[in-house]
């Protein structure tokens, strides 16, 4: 059993920065990509970036394009969201994953990971 653990989740002024990391346990090779969600209060859940475990494709939501940048270690079996330039609508609870989706727009769906972290909380003060 795949176990996804995520932290680095705080409070941050809009326009900071903020790191997330998740770290894998358990039989990382029964997955192919890893991604980030992400689900704010009265939302549904969702994309906000993924990555091909060998570290690429890369594939982000567009509205976090040019501000995110998602990265993996597979030596370490980490995976990491550098979040740059925060607004106000990033708040969310960001959830990390990991799966097998089939092809680059696979990754931006839900229903193609198979395994979850608990998620942590992403709060921005404006």
């Amino acid at each position: 059993q795949v176990h996804l653990v995520e932290s680095g989740g705080g409070l941050v002024q809009a326009g900071g920065s903020l790191s997330l990391s998740c770290a894998a346990s358990g039989p990382t090779f029964s997955f192919a990509a890893m991604g980030w969600f992400r689900q704010a209060p009265g939302k549904e859940r969702e994309f906000v970036a993924a990555i091909g475990w060998s570290g690429s494709p890369k594939y982000y939501k567009g509205s976090v394009k040019g501000r995110f940048t998602i990265s993996v270690d597979n030596a370490k079996n980490m995976v990491y969201l550098l979040m740059n330039s925060l607004k106000s609508e990033d708040a969310a609870v960001y959830y990390c994953a990991a799966g097998s989706p089939p092809g680059l727009r696979g990754l931006g769906h839900s229903y193609n990971y198979n395994y979850w972290g608990q998620g942590t909380q992403v709060t921005v003060s404006s």
